[in-house]
């Protein structure tokens, strides 16, 4: 049997809760593992609050292969997310050499400011995670990835990151259209359907636009033969109940 890589991602930001910015990254970050073979399992999101972001660490890197984070390793007051970490792992932190010498690639003397190496604070034992565009580095501490929260810094250090994880299976996605048909009329017959097949997940996802509903059935599994199988019963329920003539 495979072994199952889970990862759990946690956003941090006043920010993100109070809707001023809009996340653009778990969707990314959760395709991006999928199609690595990391299963993301759980998604959290709080606040710039020390203790809170240290609970949520030390629940979610105790429970999965892998966390990421997002956000808080910036210059500013509230990013917080470092000293955190440091918490959380019960190390020191302390202006990094390493990351000092990254930071003044791209600032000059008079530019790197106490403010500016808030950023070369890393716990004590952590490695570095390269940023290519704005050269402050996220790192890694124990099974900890801490990335930044603007999306094309995070995506770069993801793409940085991506070679050193233990993969597995990747998940396969097949849909089929359950074209004419409304969720009240499969539901039951497509539950059957879910309890007949282990291994693979089964989800019908409505959506509507100006020309009505369109109903789509996924399913999701890592065997081929066992997502072929399911997908093949789905398809037999959807005909046999246009055939007897389901009023939509």
């Amino acid at each position: 049997m495979a072994v199952s890589i889970t990862a759990a991602l946690l956003v941090i930001g006043d920010e993100i809760l109070s809707g001023r910015t809009k996340d653009k990254n778990i969707g990314y970050i959760a395709e991006y593992l999928t199609g690595i073979g990391v299963d993301l399992r759980e998604v959290r999101v709080v606040p710039d609050v020390e203790e809170e972001i240290v609970a949520a660490v030390n629940a979610l890197r105790s429970r999965y292969t892998y966390v990421f984070t997002t956000g808080g390793i910036g210059p500013t007051h509230d990013d917080i997310t470092a000293d955190a970490m440091a918490k959380a792992f019960g190390v020191g932190i302390d202006h990094d050499p390493r990351a000092v010498a990254v930071l003044r690639e791209r600032y000059q003397p008079h530019e790197l400011n106490e403010s500016r190496l808030r950023m070369a604070r890393i716990p004590d034992g952590a490695d570095l995670i390269e940023n290519t565009i704005s050269k402050a580095p996220g790192f890694k501490i124990g099974n900890v990835f801490v990335m930044a929260g603007v999306p094309a810094i995070m995506q770069a250090m993801l793409d940085k990151i991506a070679p050193t994880l233990k993969t597995g299976a990747r998940m396969l996605a097949e849909t089929v259209e359950a074209e004419g048909l409304a969720e009240g009329n499969y539901a039951e017959g497509l539950a059957e359907v879910a309890s007949a097949h282990e291994g693979v997940s089964i989800g019908s996802y409505p959506t509507f636009s100006t020309s009505g509903f369109r109903n789509q059935i996924v399913v999701r599994g890592k065997d081929p033969a066992a997502v072929a199988r399911a997908v093949s019963a789905v398809q037999d329920l959807l005909g046999r109940l246009k055939r007897d003539g389901v009023p939509l």
